[in-house]
């Protein structure tokens, strides 16, 4: 799709301040690419060059981090923070410790973040941060002592007013906690709304842990709905064994669907009774072993090794687990085998060519920042718990989730008809969060 006439500049400069950043300049092309119609409609974002504004993150922090393993051997790795726009209330974004983090990954995603919040309704600005640190093969003291060192830094710029990082690929329950007890000893505060994903003991909400499979799931269960259909019958194929693939299957068997099929990096696993969740979750969240395992504890399972999991054929496909692993060839496979939704789980995991052929088949595609936003969403639940020094019920949190994910849906399909493109979630989900950024952009001057 090609990018409005009064957007063009703005894309070029983005290329040209950001050079080598090719994941942002992806995320960046699919959001212009959609909001050419509201840039029409409404002049005065263009005369405030909102757009322009948008797309340059308001703070850009990289800092180093050295730590010492257990063999007392010193590295150095290198820390992010991108506090992306605050327009609509303090930054909320993830923290990623990943071998592929550098600065274009950690600025797409910030990018990303800016919508997906708005989108929620919620009144949180977007952000995103992490390090080039590999959690794998780790002792938990040296995670720790990574984490200390981290936080060390990062201190100074969080805060419940200012940015309140959470958990994303590498950094779990284990690591926040780590960084909350040293933000606690630096600071000599127990601020408990300055990072979520929290254990519960200490001040995280319920249902966090299982809030973006969850709220991936009822996106889609709202997505079938809409074509007059449910999860009843259907097979699901989710890529991904971690957290937001986990919890995903969780509730798409809870909501009367099969997930046939689930993958890590080294290959997938097809089970045509259904994952056994039970022993998904022993493999990988407690003993932590690849998804052969799985194969090797259920009879009946068949492991191939090292590819992706889109020739099994399925009826909606969730990709959970990193940006770009569904690109045309397998979106065409996808199509070809009977895929009718496709729901993005991860973020950006599908590439604008695989989005293109999905919408040319027709396929209900929901994009990210639509479909995937129930983690960050339950996040600020759990910032409202601590700010009112409450804890609610599991039930209660997870039907104010549900609340939200309907909600989205709802802002998602009702834009795209607004503007004249019926059943478009991805041109639907980039204006109704652009025009609610833009206009507290609007509201708070030339800042």
């Amino acid at each position: 799709m090609p990018i409005h006439e009064r957007l063009e500049s703005v894309y070029a400069e983005v290329l040209a301040r950001n050079p080598g950043e090719t994941e942002f300049h992806q995320a960046v092309r699919e959001v212009l690419e959609s909001i050419g119609p509201a840039v029409g409609k409404h002049p005065q974002y263009a005369d405030a060059k909102i757009v322009s504004r948008i797309c340059e993150p308001e703070r850009q922090i990289i800092f180093r981090v050295p730590w010492e393993d257990d063999r007392g051997e010193i590295h150095i790795n290198r820390g992010f923070r991108m506090e992306f726009n605050s327009a609509l209330g303090p930054y909320k974004g993830g923290l990623r410790f990943h071998p592929s983090v550098y600065l274009g990954i950690v600025k797409f995603l910030g990018f990303e973040q800016v919508f997906k919040n708005a989108l929620t309704g919620l009144p949180i600005g977007g952000g995103k941060g992490g390090s080039d640190f590999d959690p794998k093969g780790k002792s938990d003291r040296e995670i720790m002592r990574f984490c200390q060192s981290f936080m060390t830094e990062l201190h100074r710029h969080i805060g419940e007013y200012t940015d309140v990082p959470a958990g994303d690929i590498g950094v779990g329950s284990r690591e926040i906690g780590y960084l909350f007890g040293q933000y606690k000893r630096i600071t000599n505060r127990y601020e408990s709304g300055v990072l979520t994903g929290k254990g519960l003991i200490y001040g995280g909400a319920r249902v966090r842990t299982e809030a973006t499979g969850y709220g991936t799931a009822f996106f889609v269960n709202e997505m079938l709905a809409a074509r007059g259909d449910s999860f009843e019958g259907k097979t699901v194929v989710v890529s991904g064994s971690g957290n937001v693939a986990i919890y995903a299957i969780e509730k798409v068997h809870q909501l009367g669907g099969r997930v046939v099929a689930c993958s890590d990096s080294s290959g997938y696993v097809v089970d045509e009774k259904g994952i056994d969740l039970e022993v998904l979750k022993e493999i990988k969240e407690v003993r932590r072993e690849r998804i052969s395992a799985y194969a090797d504890a259920v009879s009946h399972a068949r492991y191939v090794e090292g590819q992706q999991v889109w020739s099994v054929p399925c009826d909606v496909a969730m990709p959970c687990a990193t940006q770009n692993e569904i690109t045309g060839k397998e979106a065409e496979t996808l199509v070809r085998n009977g895929c009718t939704v496709v729901a993005e789980g991860a973020n950006m995991p599908t590439t604008p060519e695989g989005v293109r052929l999905f919408q040319e088949a027709g396929v209900a595609f929901g994009p990210g920042k639509a479909a995937n936003a129930g983690g960050v969403a339950t996040s600020a639940l759990e910032m409202q718990q601590n700010a009112s020094r409450d804890s609610w019920s599991f039930e209660y949190t997870e039907d104010r989730l549900e609340d939200i994910m309907r909600d989205i849906h709802t802002r998602c399909l009702e834009t795209a008809d607004e503007y004249g493109m019926p059943g478009n979630y991805v041109a639907g989900a980039n204006i109704a969060a652009y025009t609610r950024v833009a206009d507290a952009m609007l509201a708070l001057g030339l800042v």
